[in-house]
C-alpha cells in the first residue's frame, strides 16, 4: 500500500491531467450561447448604487480562456510541503491560469456541497442569455425556501426583477427563493432545470457530480446533491469566465433601490472570505449539517491567481470554510515560481 504522501502525489498528478481535459470540455459547454443585458430601461441610481449597478454590465460573451497547458504541463509554481491546519475532509488548490494543482485531499471523493450548487444555477442562467429578462417572483418560491429551511433573499412575491438583479440574490444572499425563481423561469420548471444542470455537468466532465435541486438544500436526503473538489474546480473556472458572474461574487453587498414593480433590497455576501482576505474575488460558500462548511474560492495576489475548494470543514465558527481557505491561500501565495 502506498504511503499517504505518495497517494497525495499520485492523486495530484491525476487531477492535473484531469483538470486540463475537463477545462477544455467546460469551455465547449460554457460557450453554447451569449448573453445580453437588454430589456428593462436602467433605473436612476446614484453614488455607490450606480457604481455597483455598472459592475453587472459586462461584455456579451464569456471572457477568453485563461492560458491552458498541453497534455504534459511543466509546473510554473514550485510546490514544497503542504498547507498546515486545514481540517476539511476534501480540498484542492490550483493555479487558475494554468490548471497546475498545488495541493489536494480526497479530490475525487463525493460529498454534499450545500449552496455551492448555486454556482451551477447561475452558470445555466448566464448560458441561457438575456439577463434583462423580467421575472415575477412566484409565491411558491417563498414557500419553497421556508418549507426546506433554506436561506432566503427575502424576495417579495409579485415583485418583478431582471435575471441580472436576481443573480446577487442567488450568489450573495444565497437565497433559495432566488434559486427557485430562476430555475422555474429558465427550466421552465424545477424538474427541467435540474435535468439541465446534470446534463451540463456531464458535458463539462464533472462525472462525480449530481444535482437534485438548484440550491443544494438537503433533500430528498442530505447527500442527494453532491460533488468532489476536482469537479467543483472545473465549475469555478467555467463560471469565473463570465464578467457578470465575477462582478457579483466579489461584492460585499448589493443594494437594489426600490423601483418599478419591486421593493428595495439589500443583500450581504455570505462568503466570509470576501472583505476579510486581501485579494479574494469570490466565489460561493455553503453549509448544511451533513455537508459541513464548504467554500469554492478564488483570490489574486500580484500576477498569481489561485482557485480552490473546501468541502466538509468541521465547525469551528461560522467562518470555518473561509479559515481553511485562508490557510491554503497563504501557503499557495508563498510558493516560489518554478526555476
Amino acid at each position: 500500500m502506498a504511503s499517504a504522501p505518495e497517494r497525495q502525489r499520485r492523486g495530484a498528478g491525476r487531477l492535473r491531467t484531469w483538470i486540463i481535459i475537463a477545462t477544455s470540455v467546460a469551455v465547449a459547454a460554457c460557450g453554447i450561447t451569449a448573453w445580453t443585458l437588454a430589456g428593462r430601461s436602467p433605473r436612476p441610481v446614484s453614488g455607490q448604487d450606480s457604481a455597483i449597478a455598472a459592475r453587472t454590465r459586462g461584455p456579451a460573451t464569456p471572457s477568453p480562456l485563461r492560458p491552458s497547458p498541453g497534455p504534459s504541463p511543466s509546473p510554473v509554481i514550485a510546490v514544497t510541503g503542504a498547507p498546515s491546519g486545514v481540517k476539511a475532509k476534501g480540498a484542492v488548490l490550483a493555479d487558475a491560469a494554468t490548471g497546475q494543482v498545488l495541493w489536494g485531499r480526497n479530490v475525487d471523493t463525493m460529498r454534499p456541497m450545500a449552496s455551492i450548487t448555486k454556482v451551477m444555477t447561475a452558470l445555466l442562467v448566464l448560458q441561457s442569455g438575456d439577463l434583462g429578462r423580467e421575472i415575477a417572483i412566484p409565491k411558491a418560491a417563498v414557500s419553497y425556501a421556508w418549507k426546506y429551511g433554506g436561506e432566503t433573499a427575502a424576495l417579495h412575491p409579485g415583485d418583478v426583477l431582471t435575471a441580472a438583479e436576481l443573480l446577487p440574490a442567488l450568489l450573495l444572499a444565497s437565497g433559495a427563493d432566488a434559486a427557485y425563481t430562476l430555475a422555474n423561469a429558465y427550466g421552465p420548471g424545477l424538474t427541467a432545470f435540474v435535468a439541465r444542470m446534470n446534463a451540463t455537468a456531464a458535458r463539462m466532465g464533472m462525472t462525480h457530480t449530481h444535482f437534485a435541486s438548484p440550491d443544494g438544500l438537503p433533500y430528498p436526503t442530505e447527500t442527494s446533491t453532491y460533488s468532489t473538489p476536482a469537479d467543483l474546480l472545473t465549475l469555478g473556472l467555467a463560471a469565473m469566465r463570465y464578467p457578470a458572474f465575477r462582478s457579483v461574487v466579489d461584492l460585499q453587498f448589493y443594494h437594489l433601490p426600490k423601483g418599478r414593480g419591486h421593493h428595495q433590497y439589500w443583500w450581504d455576501n455570505t462568503d466570509d472570505l470576501i472583505g476579510s482576505y486581501s485579494g479574494a474575488v469570490g466565489i460561493k460558500d455553503g453549509y448544511t449539517d451533513d455537508a459541513g462548511h464548504c467554500l469554492l474560492f478564488e483570490a489574486v495576489r500580484g500576477s498569481r491567481t489561485l482557485i480552490g475548494v473546501v468541502l466538509d470543514s468541521p465547525s469551528s465558527g461560522v467562518a470555518a470554510g473561509a479559515q481553511a481557505a485562508k490557510q491554503m491561500l497563504n501557503w499557495g501565495f508563498r510558493l516560489p515560481p518554478a526555476s
